[in-house]
């Protein structure tokens, strides 16, 4: 007779990482252990702004939320999340390489805990993985890899599915009545990245970029948070057609909203794999940082990148002072990629 635990699949604890785009990517990590075993159950411990996206997500049967900033060790956060989840898990799989990530399955006495070595946290893991950053060249081949036995997950030629947000149609009704958005094909802007400047597009070249699409019949949805209302304003200001949504809509809706978009253009930010999950027509940009290694997950992307001999150097700022791996991207080649057309003849 089979017990409790083998009726109902493995009990797994997912502690994921703390960016957008991280989040997202996560999901190729749920849903590996779920073709593996369908009747496992999966949970996440991630911070609270993550849950409008884990409950996108088909695979996540919990959402176990810690409340640390971003770099804080809360102990007493910790202690406490960890202590509600004694006894329920039989593996812990940590995505995050810090120290601090490791800490709730330790002290939740979780029997199996697998991450990569790093930080000094070989005491808190039982099942220690070496990362090999040659064969696990992108982020999302380092967490699946943790989904897998050692064996099979090392040389990272194994599959990595897609994430797949699911949409909420009823919600986006609403947001194109609340923000009177049009019936116009829609593009998507994100001119935001949490990173740094060295990732960000020139503001100008969107605002050149939205002027010229407006014009061959688009509407223009510039996305991001209430860091990027400013950005938001210098790009939409006395454009017609051109909403400025920052800071005006929550993460779930920017999942919406972004399936909506016939395209979108962004940096390489959190909502560039938002975009990737929603199944949207991405243009993706890349300044200080590699397509080969945080790609969109999608088969619908155009990457534009220069790769100039000083690239990718992985700076927030552009250590040469000049940025030329954005500045001399022009708008032209994203418009003549969006429309077909050379942009002088839109003009």
């Amino acid at each position: 007779m089979a017990d409790r635990h083998t009726a109902v699949g493995e009990r797994i604890l997912v502690i994921g990482p703390s960016w957008v785009g991280d989040m997202v990517m996560a999901q190729s990590v749920l849903m590996t252990l779920k073709a593996r075993d369908p009747r496992c159950r999966l949970a996440m411990v991630a911070p609270p702004w993550s849950r409008p996206i884990l409950e996108r997500m088909a695979e996540i049967d919990e959402v176990v939320p810690l409340d640390v900033g971003h770099g804080d060790v809360g102990w007493r956060e910790r202690y406490r999340v960890a202590s509600l989840l004694k006894g329920r898990f039989d593996r812990a799989v940590v995505l995050p390489r810090s120290w601090k990530a490791a800490l709730v399955p330790f002290l939740a006495r979780i029997p199996k805990r697998v991450g990569f070595l790093g930080e000094q946290r070989f005491i808190l893991l039982n099942e220690r993985r070496h990362l090999d950053k040659s064969s696990l060249d992108q982020t999302v081949k380092r967490f699946v890899s943790l989904a897998l036995p050692e064996t099979e997950g090392q040389h990272g030629d194994f599959e990595i599915p897609s994430p797949r947000l699911a949409l909420d149609a009823d919600n986006l009704i609403q947001l194109r009545l609340a923000h009177e958005l049009s019936s116009r094909p829609a593009i998507g802007m994100m001119p935001g990245a949490e990173y740094g400047p060295a990732k960000q597009w020139p503001l100008k070249y969107f605002r050149e970029l939205a002027f010229r699409l407006v014009n061959a019949g688009h509407e223009i949805r510039v996305l991001g948070g209430p860091k990027d209302v400013d950005a938001g304003e210098d790009i939409c200001r006395n454009i017609p057609h051109a909403h400025n949504l920052c800071g005006k809509t929550r993460l779930a809706d920017a999942v919406d909203l972004l399936a909506d978009c016939h395209q979108v253009v962004t940096n390489d930010s959190g909502l560039m794999h938002v975009a990737a999950a929603v199944g949207s027509r991405i243009h993706a940009i890349y300044g200080s940082s590699s397509p080969l290694y945080t790609p969109p997950l999608t088969e619908h992307a155009t990457i534009h990148y220069l790769g100039l001999s000083c690239s990718p150097c992985f700076q927030r700022t552009c250590p040469l002072g000049h940025t030329n791996c954005l500045n001399k991207l022009a708008p032209d080649r994203l418009f003549e990629a969006m429309t077909g057309q050379p942009l002088s003849l839109s003009q």
